[in-house]
Formats: structure tokens, C-alpha cells, sequence
């Protein structure tokens, strides 16, 4: 929870009082290795705040190949906010990766929230604006670079990542396949 509560604070001043409101209206949820907590076709029942564990963003293209377009970490709020927000069908799917504990606030605590805390949309707003620039900024550098140079950004940007998810979630996420990954590693180490 002391993470979570940093990570607001980060964003806007809250008194004790208020931190306290909020985690009122949140909920612990725990996820199991390849469950999802988010599925395309059906509107997000939940913003979360993943306390421990990873998930992935992916979805299915055109010829029905599963792709990975993010990666997220404990620490870090996961959600398709937009589409939470105004209740609307997830295009993508969010699964856990590993076993995950996410705090979480169903719509009407979310709004509960931000109709008792005055700032409380201004905060909102750059939460999202953090995690959107975040994506931005890990996958930006993807559509430039060689799979070797993409490769060695990803282990960068996730440091121990590579040792926690399947090699194929990484390499969908990198755009190779995954004997591109193999003979990649092979060659660095």
C-alpha cells in the first residue's frame, strides 16, 4: 500500500484523511499466472495498481498472431483508462504474466473519488499522462532500431523482466520471432 500512496502523492498533495477515502474505495484482487484482468470486446470493471507481479497489453492482428505491446510492473497502475472511463469495449487484452496482486477501484469508487476530492481529476490526469509518456517513451525507440539494439533497450528499460516472462511475450513485444531472440542472446552473451 506505501507504494501506492507514494505514487499518488507524486502526482498532487493529499492529506491523511483522504489517502485514507481512497483506499476505502479499493479493493485487493490476486491473478493467477495468464489470467486476465482486462479482456478485448468487454468494457474494464477495474483501474489497478499492481503491487506485485507483471502484466502485458497485447492484442490479435489481422492473421490472428497474438502480440505483446507492453510490459507493465509492480508499482505502476494498469488499466485502459480511456476505455474504463467512459465504459467503453477494451481493444486489448491485459493479462497477468506472473502471478500478480493489483490494488483495484471499480468504476463507481473511482468515481466516488473524484466526486469527494477536490483535485482529484487534475491528479487522475497525471497518472494517466505518466503512464502514457512511460509507453511512449519504451516503445518509441522500437521502431528504429536494429533487434540486437531493441533487444539491449529492453533490458535496459526492464531490468530482470527478461528472467520473469515467457521469451516469447518478449519477442512479440520486440517484433521478432523468437529464433531472432534466441540467436540474439546467444550472440551477446
Amino acid at each position: 500500500m506505501e507504494e501506492f500512496v507514494n505514487y499518488i502523492l507524486q502526482s498532487g498533495n493529499l492529506n491523511t484523511q483522504q489517502i485514507e477515502f481512497i483506499l476505502s474505495k479499493a479493493e485487493t484482487l490476486e491473478l493467477r499466472k495468464e489470467e486476465y484482468f482486462s479482456e478485448a470486446g468487454k468494457i474494464p470493471r477495474f483501474v489497478g495498481f499492481l503491487l506485485k507481479g507483471v502484466t502485458r497489453f497485447c492484442y490479435y492482428n489481422n492473421k490472428s498472431e497474438e502480440i505483446t505491446h507492453s510490459f507493465v510492473e509492480e508499482n505502476n497502475f494498469v488499466s485502459d483508462q480511456q476505455k474504463f472511463e467512459i465504459q467503453m469495449a477494451a481493444s486489448d487484452y491485459i493479462q497477468a504474466v506472473t502471478d500478480c496482486q493489483l490494488l483495484v477501484f471499480s468504476k463507481k469508487n473511482w468515481d466516488e473519488i473524484g466526486n469527494t476530492i477536490v483535485g482529484w481529476k487534475e491528479i487522475e490526469n497525471l497518472i494517466v499522462k505518466n503512464c502514457l509518456l512511460k509507453a511512449i517513451e519504451r516503445r518509441s525507440p522500437l521502431v528504429s532500431e536494429d533487434a540486437t539494439t531493441r533487444y539491449l533497450s529492453f533490458l535496459d528499460q526492464f531490468p530482470g523482466l527478461v528472467n520473469r516472462v515467457p521469451l516469447s511475450y518478449v519477442a512479440s513485444y520486440l517484433g521478432i520471432t523468437q529464433q531472432s531472440l534466441s540467436r540474439i542472446r546467444k550472440n551477446i552473451r
